[in-house]
């Protein structure tokens, strides 16, 4: 049978405990409540819970519905019963009522031991009653505590204490183990890092080494390929420059002719003077106008190159080779004379028909000429050279060098056959250079020579190489390790092969700009495969040490 009830009562972060013995015991927040709340959550006023002993065990008899009250998070109703544990709350002010219930002896139920637990909340329940103002709660379990320390035996407590020893000994032998552990791999860690970044700089540094070994490769095979790839792309824009001069009486403009032979046969009938029987041709005349003389006519060859729309670029003593031949100029200059071109053409590679060509610029401070054709039928088949505008490092002593052109002429066409083709064909058109120049085109056999060298001298207006060449391959393109027209060709010293010369290409490119040259339609390709063109030049036989 209950004898009292213990209310704990919470009112935010606030509590309290109390006990009460009385039949009706009132909540709420005036001062005829046997438990007061003050407090400012709750505007509400008067009489909040009422609670009566009936039959041993409390009740609610009433209760203001309009505080929301709830028992055990369940809406509160009338006159049920408060049981031990039991808790009243009122969730909108965070006010909550927890109810523990003390009862008296049972005289039919009885036990050989002392009781522990009810006896102790009785105590505390009396003492909190007549003790004013202190924290109900602490006391509580300060009391609740230490009556059950008193419970326990000292086995127990001894049980407990060794397994707390044991359980701290584990936790700390663990703990340390982890930290060992952890610190191993720590360092291991560490050493790995270390190893890894060590691997990696060998691998950076084999990585440059690589990079390096790939580069010089590809130079080694850039060079190694850079010859057959020129070739390949702009052999055909090189072109065999054949010419035929003659000379001409500077005022009349009349063919000069050499002197007639029947002129100065010997009367028969008419007696010779003699020494030691020796006969003597009476004295000949210089050139001249009259008569059937054989006129006095020189042919050329050289070598140019195709740079775009019809232009073609070579040097100025191949499409002017008397000012190279000193018996030429002694002719000239005997007879007043001057000399005239009669015949000038272009013969490409692949091509079974020559090209008429007019000379459009000729530059007198640089061994350059600039001339032109008018194939506009098959002009986009003539490849177009490349030509270097800017100097870069392609312009450096050591630096690769090739050079496309037709040295030796026709000679060295003939030279590539088969040697009794090469004979029949002599036979055939030994007597006519031209005749053979034509014939060797409509077979298809003009082909230009690529030689390769080095660049072993230079200045601003000469590059000088030993890339092969001769007598015929003046004008012909020097190709850069770039892959593009650095210079073109004009001597040549047969007697020094790193002595070979060329005219630095931006003196060409100048020159053709005067002619009316467009670079528009020139779109240079890659060695790899693009489109431009490459020419050599040829002299006559009677040229000089240029080629």
């Amino acid at each position: 049978m209950s004898v009292g009830i213990i209310i704990h009562v919470t009112v935010g972060k606030e509590s309290r405990t109390e006990f009460f013995n009385e039949e009706h015991i009132r909540i709420g927040s005036d001062e005829s409540s046997e438990l007061q709340i003050h407090t400012k959550r709750l505007n509400e006023m008067g009489l909040w819970l009422q609670l009566e002993l009936e039959d041993g065990v409390y009740r609610v008899i009433n209760y203001k519905k309009s505080l929301g009250l709830k028992l055990n998070n369940v809406p509160l109703r009338r006159f049920v019963s408060v049981e031990d544990g039991d808790v009243i709350s009122i969730d909108s002010a965070s006010i909550s009522f927890s109810f523990f219930s003390l009862t008296s002896e049972s005289s039919l139920i009885t036990t050989n031991r002392e009781p522990h637990i009810a006896p102790f909340i009785e105590e505390a329940a009396v003492e909190a009653a007549s003790t004013e103002k202190r924290d109900d709660a602490k006391a509580f379990l300060r009391e609740f505590s230490r009556e059950l320390l008193r419970e326990i035996s000292w086995t127990t407590k001894l049980i407990f204490l060794v397994i707390f020893v044991g359980v701290a000994s584990g936790i700390f032998y663990l703990g340390y183990g982890f930290y060992l552990e952890t610190k191993r791999n720590r360092e291991l860690a560490e050493l790995q890092n270390k190893r890894i970044a060590e691997l990696q700089k060998q691998i950076s540094s084999t990585n440059e080494h690589i990079t390096e070994l790939d580069k010089k490769n590809k130079t080694v095979i850039d060079i190694v390929s850079l010859a057959p790839n020129l070739r390949n792309n702009y052999g055909n824009g090189v072109c065999l420059i054949v010419g035929v001069y003659d000379l001409v009486d500077r005022k009349s403009g009349k063919m000069l002719r050499y002197p007639d032979p029947n002129e100065f046969k010997p009367d028969p009938y008419e007696e010779q003077p003699m020494e030691e029987g020796i006969y003597e041709m009476p004295e000949t005349k210089g050139l001249t106008t009259a008569g059937n003389g054989t006129p006095v006519e020189y042919d050329f060859i050289g070598t140019g190159f195709h740079v775009g729309n019809g232009f073609i670029v070579t040097n100025r003593h191949v499409l002017q080779p008397w000012t190279e031949d000193d018996l030429v100029k002694q002719l000239m200059q005997e007879s007043k004379g001057r000399a005239r071109i009669k015949k000038l053409a272009v013969y490409f590679p692949n091509f079974t028909r020559s090209f008429s060509m007019k000379v459009r610029k000729v530059s007198y401070q640089e061994d350059l000429a600039v001339g032109s054709i008018n194939a506009s039928d098959v002009l986009s088949e003539i490849p177009v050279l490349p030509l270097e505008e800017e100097q870069n490092e392609s312009f450096a002593v050591g630096k690769t060098v090739v050079t496309i052109g037709f040295p030796n002429g026709p000679d060295r066409l003939l030279a590539t056959l088969d040697e009794k083709e090469a004979k029949n064909i002599n036979r055939r058109f030994g007597s006519s250079r031209q005749a053979l120049i034509n014939y060797l085109a409509q077979t298809k056999k003009i082909a230009p020579l690529t030689t390769q060298g080095l660049i072993t001298d230079l200045d601003k207006k000469r590059v000088v190489h030993d890339a092969k060449t001769a007598e015929g391959g003046s004008g012909a393109p020097l190709f850069g390790q770039s892959g593009k027209v650095i210079g073109v060709n004009f001597g040549v010293f047969t007697e020094n092969n790193a002595s070979n010369m060329a005219v630095p290409i931006k003196f060409a490119i100048e020159l053709l700009n005067q002619a009316g040259w467009s670079n528009q339609e020139s779109t240079p390709k890659d060695l790899n495969g693009s489109t431009q063109t490459a020419s050599t030049r040829k002299p006559n036989d009677n040229s000089s040490n240029n080629d």
